[in-house]
């Protein structure tokens, strides 16, 4: 579980500025992106054993067979959606909620699912006392969107897919934008893929990252 008490130091933002310089160096430009990580403490979604490693740009586990990301990975995959405020985001993979708060500090309109209970009841907790309330979080498959709160204008994959699940695209607006890993268990290759007015899409390659597997009916089983 995230630390009970919350605090934030002067030596906590010093680190947050120097992992902040660091990701830039590592080539992420989007000053609103960079600007969201320097303000939102990672060390809180820590558990107490790791919190000194929290602004190491590393991944790291949160329970569950889950981790929370690479700094460099959440601030990519968010560079990509290319968030204005206002978008109504799907995150699949809520995690320990720091991606989700990411998106929620760019002035998105969150809704976000975890497979995993457990780590889905704690989270949710963990972001109610940190006064994020605003955020729709949901219990279930992710592999299978939320359509009932289709159609969305980004939709944000934060575990690696076999494929890119049809029922995704399908909840994407026209002009919207999936940001997703596909690949095997061990390596997957980044996509970002725009909805085209004719119901068609285009996709774009991107690096090679490794991300927890996907699971459910349209990713792993």
């Amino acid at each position: 579980m995230p630390l009970l008490k919350l605090e934030d130091t002067y030596l906590h933002k010093g680190k947050r500025k120097a992992l902040v310089a660091e990701l830039r160096q590592k080539g992420i430009r989007d000053e609103k992106v960079l600007h969201a990580i320097n303000t939102l403490p990672r060390h809180f979604f820590f558990d107490s054993a790791l919190v000194s490693h929290a602004y190491e740009d590393k991944a790291f586990p949160i329970g569950e067979g889950q981790t929370i990301s690479q700094p460099y990975t959440v601030a990519f995959q968010t560079e990509l959606l290319e968030i204005k405020p206002g978008d109504k985001v799907l995150e699949i993979g809520t995690g320990s909620g720091y991606q989700a708060t990411i998106l929620h500090l760019l002035g998105a309109e969150v809704y976000t699912i975890e497979y995993q209970q457990k780590l889905f009841e704690g989270t949710r907790k963990f972001l109610s006392r940190m006064g994020i309330n605003d955020m729709k979080l949901f219990y279930g498959d992710g592999s299978q969107g939320l359509p009932n709160y289709a159609p969305y204008d980004k939709i944000l994959v934060t575990a690696g897919a076999p494929v890119v699940p049809d029922s995704l695209i399908q909840q994407l607006k026209t002009g919207g934008i999936l940001v997703i890993p596909v690949g095997d268990r061990k390596q997957q290759k980044m996509l970002k893929i725009t909805k085209k007015r004719n119901g068609t899409y285009s996709t774009e390659e991107f690096d090679y990252f490794a991300f927890v597997p996907l699971l459910g009916k349209d990713g792993w089983r």
